[in-house]
C-alpha cells in the first residue's frame, strides 16, 4: 500500500473512531428527542422507585395546570402508576393518534375529536367520556391599562390594543370558541386583523404574558392557575356567545396497559378528579 493510499485509511479511521466516540457520549449523557410541548409532574425518585407502570396521555393544553395537581392526587392512591403527559392542540393529537402515535389515554377540549378516534377504529367505544366543559375568558396582563373587567369585549377596540391572541382556531377547540364569540358579539370585524395565533391555548397565554400581545381570549382553566392568577385580570365571556366547549376522553386502542390507564380515567371522571378541575373553572359534564 502506498504512503498515500495509508493516510486515507488513517484519516477515515480517525473520522469513524471520532464518529462513534461521540455517539457514545451522547447515549451517556442520556440525551433525548422529544415534544416541545411535552410536560409531566415532577415525581421522587422514591416515586419513580415505586412506579411499575407507564400511562402516556395526550392532553388538551388547557388541562396543564389542572392536570399537575391532580396527577399528584392520584399518584398518592396509586404510586405503582406513572402518568406521563404531553400536552398540545387537541386537532394536532388527533391527527397524530390516527397515524399510530404512541398514546394511551387521549384528553381532549373536544369531545367530538375523541368520537372521530372511535370511529375510526383508533379508540375504546366504550371508554367515550365526556370529563368537563370548558370556558373562555378576555385575559390582560396585571398591569394593563385597559379595564377589562368593565368594558367586557368592547375592552378588545380599545386603541391601546394592537395584538390579541388566540389559539389556532383551525386545530385548536378554544380558537374556535374565541373566533365564535368574537363574531356573536358583534366584534371580530373590528379586530380581526389584530389577532395573532398560538399552536394552542397555552402557546396563545404565553404570547400575552410575555407582553407579545396586548389582550388574550384564554381558557378559564389558565386564568384561575397559580401560575397566572396573580399575573392578569380577567372577563368571563358569556357562555351563550359560543358553543358549549364539551372536553371528551378515550382509551386508545393498543394502550400498552388498558388497566391502568382506566384506572387514571376513572379518577378523573371520579369525584376527586371531578373536584380538582372545578377548582379550575372546569364545569362538571352536563352542566
Amino acid at each position: 500500500m502506498g504512503q498515500r493510499q495509508q493516510r486515507l485509511v488513517k484519516r477515515g479511521c480517525r473520522a469513524w473512531l471520532g464518529w462513534w466516540v461521540a455517539l457514545l457520549c451522547l447515549i451517556g449523557s442520556g440525551c433525548v428527542f422529544e415534544d416541545s410541548t411535552s410536560e409531566s409532574p415532577a415525581k421522587s425518585e422514591q416515586q419513580r422507585a415505586r412506579a411499575t407502570t407507564l400511562v402516556r396521555v395526550a392532553a388538551a393544553a388547557d388541562l396543564k395546570f389542572a392536570f399537575e395537581d391532580l396527577i399528584t392526587a392520584f399518584a398518592q392512591q396509586h404510586p405503582e402508576i406513572e402518568v406521563q403527559v404531553t400536552y398540545g392542540s387537541s386537532g394536532n393529537f388527533y391527527a397524530q393518534l390516527l397515524q399510530q402515535a404512541p398514546f394511551d389515554l387521549y384528553f381532549s377540549a373536544d369531545v367530538s375529536y375523541a368520537q372521530k378516534l372511535v370511529e375510526a377504529g383508533r379508540a375504546d367505544p366504550g371508554s367515550l367520556s365526556t370529563y368537563a366543559i370548558g370556558r373562555i375568558v378576555i385575559w390582560v396582563p396585571q398591569d394593563s391599562t385597559i379595564d377589562v373587567e368593565r368594558l367586557g369585549v368592547q375592552a378588545l377596540l380599545d386603541p391601546a390594543v394592537q395584538k390579541i391572541a388566540i389559539a389556532n382556531p383551525q386545530h385548536a377547540p378554544y380558537g374556535r370558541a374565541a373566533e365564535s364569540a368574537l363574531r356573536s358579539l358583534g366584534v371580530y370585524s373590528a379586530v380581526e386583523s389584530r389577532l395573532v395565533f398560538g399552536e394552542n391555548i397555552a402557546q396563545a397565554a404565553q404570547y400575552v404574558e410575555s407582553g407579545a400581545a396586548d389582550v388574550g381570549i384564554l381558557a378559564l382553566s389558565l386564568a384561575l392557575a397559580p401560575a397566572m392568577a396573580d399575573k392578569g385580570r380577567y372577563w368571563p365571556v358569556p357562555q351563550d356567545a359560543y358553543p358549549q366547549m364539551e372536553q371528551g376522553c378515550v382509551l386508545i386502542q393498543g394502550a400498552s396497559d388498558p388497566g391502568a390507564a382506566q384506572l387514571f380515567q376513572a379518577y378523573v371522571l371520579g369525584t376527586d378528579g371531578q373536584r380538582v378541575l372545578s377548582r379550575f373553572g372546569f364545569q362538571p359534564p352536563g352542566a
